[in-house]
């Protein structure tokens, strides 16, 4: 039986559509003046500048946020000013204490207390409440009781051996001192303690 040989278009199905051309876009070439864009980042985003820590633009620094250098304490610069007025009572309550021993030509005990209570008052009074000046109101007042005597012994030389003052404390005070050691006893080292005591406690009851 004779057939007819099918052509390939037959065998195959109708053939495939060529692919047509796609439209390029217009792509305009540059301007000569025209800004050039800033370059793009990787995902075609415009690179930001560097940041902070969190994300924030990093600050200049400023020279009016520096922390200021820290100022003295108010208690501080009292418990200075009750020290001094501690020393100073010292001294005047010597000074005191030396005249009572010259005008009565006795070493009046007593009067060492008195030293004791005016030392402590006044590191209490100016120094306000410290640690500090309590504990230093005992060497102070022991020392304004010593001071006393002393003064006290040197104006009785003086006046006995018609000469100044200030030339027995300077030329003779290794004399006074021998002679206030010998003269030292119990009763004086009682009284001597009961001052500083007094010294440590009147700067405690009158801090303020």
């Amino acid at each position: 039986m004779d057939q007819t040989t099918p052509s390939p278009a037959q065998a195959f199905g109708p053939p495939a559509p060529q692919p047509q051309p796609q439209p390029q876009p217009d792509v305009q070439p540059p301007v000569a003046g025209a800004p050039v864009p800033p370059p793009a980042g990787a995902f075609g985003a415009p690179v930001p500048p560097p940041a902070g820590q969190f994300g924030a633009p990093l600050p200049p620094p400023s020279p009016y946020l520096q922390a200021p250098a820290p100022a003295a304490s108010p208690t501080t610069s009292r418990a200075a000013l009750g020290l001094l007025a501690g020393v100073a009572a010292a001294l005047v309550g010597a000074a005191v204490y030396g005249g009572i021993i010259r005008g009565t030509n006795h070493e009046f005990s007593y009067a060492a207390l008195a030293v004791g209570a005016l030392v402590g008052a006044a590191l209490g009074k100016v120094g306000g409440r410290s640690q500090t000046l309590p504990i230093l109101g005992v060497p102070l007042a022991l020392l304004g009781v010593f001071l006393g005597q002393m003064f006290g012994l040197a104006l009785l030389a003086a006046h006995d051996a018609g000469m100044s003052v200030s030339v027995v404390l300077s030329d003779h005070a290794g004399v006074i001192y021998d002679l206030w050691k010998d003269q030292l006893s119990p009763m004086d080292v009682l009284f001597f303690g009961i001052a500083g005591v007094e010294g440590f406690l009147f700067a405690k009851r009158t801090a303020g």
